[in-house]
């Protein structure tokens, strides 16, 4: 996961920056998608270009799991492609 992901209050947390609001967009569409693959869904807060994402496992008493790391991973992935 690189150093683009942190432990923080039980979370897996990254802070993205964009060129724009739309790039920030394009790429919440992109991981929205990958959210539905996964069955599992982040806390998302989106500001003009800047974009944090939060991943946690309800099911497991709002705790990181496998189920967060994978996620992250992918998402990793997307943004090293993009």
């Amino acid at each position: 996961m690189a150093n683009l992901w942190r432990e923080e209050n039980n979370k897996l947390v990254a802070d993205f920056k964009f060129k724009d609001f739309t790039q920030a967009f394009g790429f919440l569409s992109e991981v929205a998608i990958l959210m539905e693959k996964h069955n599992h869904h982040a806390e998302i807060y989106n500001v003009y270009n800047k974009v944090t994402l939060k991943l946690t496992t309800h099911d497991a008493g709002n705790t990181i799991t496998d189920k967060d790391r994978k996620l992250a991973d992918e998402i990793t992935q997307r943004i090293d492609k993009g």
